[in-house]
């Protein structure tokens, strides 16, 4: 099965998509905001004992407009999930587009004031983390230092291995002691990202 959700303000711009075996209970597209629901950035599967929800956050860059759509889209985005785990466990993945700690980063000293490393951005996942919300590769593996998922392309940084890690798994906490694995497959190559898994029993 294949569902989609396009972006219908700008061709090719941003849009999810979910591939699964087993048959959603519901799919929507979005979470009910039109500004950030026009833009195709999330996809919400519902099964009989969890919601899945992949996303493709807000890219911060292009000025301060975007970044404050990236910030309100955050903000809604964490009480939409907030509500949705007070009726079954959450599992939530995508490119969020923020490098949460120094460890996350290849240059933190030197991003410090770039969209992706604001304190701003970061900050934001520090409550999502504080309203219990694991990320399931630190929940493992809290002190691993140079495991990306992201590189730029036009500096070849891939080759160097500077990268960011700004794609993830989170999981609502009543289910983070079902992590069996979270890894990036860094050998994965057409993309300025590469694919990350995640193992859970559920």
């Amino acid at each position: 099965e294949l569902y989609l959700s396009p972006c219908r303000t700008r061709k090719g711009y941003s849009g999810t998509a979910i591939y699964t075996k087993e048959k959603p209970l519901k799919v929507t597209n979005g979470f009910g905001i039109e500004e950030f629901d026009q833009e195709g950035r999330t996809v919400v599967a519902e099964y009989t004992n969890f919601y899945l929800i992949t996303g493709y956050f807000p890219n911060g860059g292009s000025g301060p407009d975007r970044l404050d759509y990236k910030l309100r889209f955050y903000d809604a985005f964490l009480l939409y999930i907030e509500k949705l785990k007070k009726k079954k466990s959450v599992i939530f993945c995508g490119d969020i587009n923020t490098a949460h700690n120094e460890i996350d980063l290849a240059r933190p000293k030197e991003n410090k004031e770039n969209t992706g490393f604001l304190p701003i951005e970061r900050a934001w996942m520090d409550k999502l983390v504080a309203k219990g919300w694991v990320d399931a590769f630190r929940h493992l593996y809290s002190e691993t230092k140079d495991s990306y998922t992201y590189w730029d392309q036009k500096t070849r940084a891939r080759d160097r291995n500077v990268g960011w890690r700004i794609d993830y798994f989170f999981t609502s906490p009543d289910i983070a002691k079902n992590i069996k694995d979270c890894y990036p497959l860094t050998t994965y190559l057409g993309s300025d990202h590469c694919p990350l898994v995640l193992e859970i029993k559920l």
